[in-house]
């Protein structure tokens, strides 16, 4: 069903956003890998709403509990269960969107195809369900480290038109949250921090771009045709909430090269090939060829803004709606420990089968 991710490593998400609480089922993480939740709550603490004034008031813990899958601080390979309560829900303020569809929210899309939606918070739609992809994805992460020497990191490279350069080879995960909008450029995070500050206070959103990296993945990860590895991390971003856009390595700005200027040049050392430029984005043919993965994905705007808009109600009659309850002005903070875990998530999926198929 759509609520399942991944193929040997995957992940089924659970929960709306003003019910009991939010969870994850991952099955196929492999035995022996040690694992508490001290390694799953970092992660979750750079999702959480409340951690800054510039991201969702709303005050939550997260304090993840990890119910089944480990005996004696390992895993059993066995599935493994984890969840986290929802303590600070409000559904009052969204009295009015029981019979009001939000502009640019997935409200109607849902009442037309289910005839029925959770209205509190936007239920299923919200981003709250991206607590089980963190949770999974930092269980990734530990296996990608630990067993692969693989990196992954992310961080806002713009908001608006607000843009940072930043070498996805260099760049330091104590940078990316050495500020609150996770931007490792200090002065531009600055004009970012105040961009978004100036549109709340006007009552409106902003969106940007996050840049994704995956460092130290060996060339051979990835299948032809269909599950191409930047095929599958295209769909695991666009599954995001509020993604609207995902392009890899040289991606759209390759349009403006020929061929000769375009192509990476393969160069032998040592016995390793290496390329000398990395406009692939690490990836050729849908595998991966041991340079590093970098990738962007565009956040639109958040939908929910405090000015009256025109909508419609559950009757289709024209109406007005302007929106209460707390929101992000700004997903792209938030947003980067979900690229993270996506990304981990893709990685570990392909490792397993990688090593299922070529040992």
């Amino acid at each position: 069903m759509a609520n399942t991710f991944g193929k040997l490593f995957c992940i089924t998400t659970w929960g709306e956003s003003h019910g009991d609480g939010i969870g994850v089922v991952v099955d196929g993480c492999p035995p022996r890998l040690e694992l508490n939740e001290a390694d799953i709550q970092p992660d979750l603490d750079r999702r959480r709403p409340g951690q800054s004034k510039i991201v969702s008031p709303r005050k939550e813990s997260d304090k993840v509990q990890i119910l089944s899958g480990t005996f004696e601080g390992k895993t059993l390979g066995t599935p493994i269960s984890m969840w986290v309560r929802n303590e600070d829900a409000r559904p009052e303020a969204y009295t009015e969107m029981a019979t009001k569809f939000r502009p640019s929210h997935a409200d109607y899309t849902y009442q037309v195809k289910f005839g029925i939606r959770s209205w509190p918070g936007g239920g299923r739609t919200s981003a709250r369900e991206t607590i089980g992809r963190v949770a999974a994805g930092a269980i990734a992460k530990k296996i990608l480290r630990e067993r692969y020497q693989v990196e992954v990191l992310a961080y806002v490279k713009q908001v608006q038109r607000i843009g940072a350069e930043i070498d996805p080879d260099k760049v330091k995960a104590r940078e990316i949250e050495s500020n609150i909008v996770r931007c490792p450029d200090q002065k531009t995070a600055e004009r970012m921090i105040r961009l978004i500050e100036k549109t709340r206070r006007a009552g409106d959103t902003v969106g940007g771009v996050v840049e994704g990296v995956a460092r130290g993945v060996p060339a051979g990860w990835g299948e032809p045709v269909f599950d191409r590895l930047e095929a599958d991390l295209a769909k695991a971003m666009l599954s995001l909430p509020a993604s609207k856009g995902f392009d890899i390595g040289s991606g759209f700005g390759g349009i403006l090269l020929t061929g000769t200027q375009h192509n990476d040049p393969f160069r032998a050392s040592d016995g390793k090939v290496r390329t000398t430029t990395n406009r692939s984005g690490g990836i050729q043919g849908g595998i991966s060829n041991g340079e590093t993965i970098y990738f962007q994905v565009a956040f639109k705007p958040v939908a929910t803004v405090m000015q009256e808009q025109d909508t419609v109600d559950v009757e289709f009659k024209n109406t007005t709606l302007k929106a209460r309850g707390r929101h992000d002005p700004c997903v792209l903070p938030r947003a980067v420990p979900m690229v993270e875990a996506m990304t981990a998530l893709v990685l570990v999926d392909h490792a397993l089968r990688h090593k299922a198929q070529c040992g």
